[in-house]
């Protein structure tokens, strides 16, 4: 089992920057790809961005492309999401996911994912 603790949401304006954590326990993290989603209540959860075991492949949505990054720290068991240039249109709560399988590169369809995180809430006012 993977255990998964985002942290990191909160209320920000247009323009501003936020910075979202994933802790993971229970597994090894260097082989685990991971992700990040988001979901708005009464739509699907959309892809954000991704991240290798190694950290040196990343994905990201057409939507955040240039506005996000994701990172590892492996040695610490954590994934982070900055997120720069906050739009309204980013206001969700955002899920981390652990992929348990050793795939080359990370995957971006949350069906792929084992694992989630309860989610935290990340609210851009206009």
């Amino acid at each position: 089992q993977v255990q998964l603790v985002e942290s990191g949401g909160g209320l920000v304006q247009a323009g501003g920057s936020l910075r979202l954590s994933c802790a993971a326990s229970g597994r090894t993290f260097s082989s685990n790809a991971m992700g990040w989603f988001r979901q708005v209540t009464g739509k699907e959860r959309e892809f954000v961005a991704a991240i290798s075991g190694t950290g040196d492949i990343q994905y990201y949505a057409y939507s955040v492309d240039g506005r996000f990054t994701i990172s590892r720290d492996n040695a610490e068991n954590t994934v982070y999401l900055q997120m720069n240039s906050l739009k309204a249109e980013d206001t969700a709560v955002y899920y981390c996911a652990s992929d348990l399988h050793y795939t080359s590169r990370p995957p971006t369809k949350a069906s792929a994912y084992d694992y989630w995180g309860q989610g935290t809430q990340v609210t851009v006012s206009s």
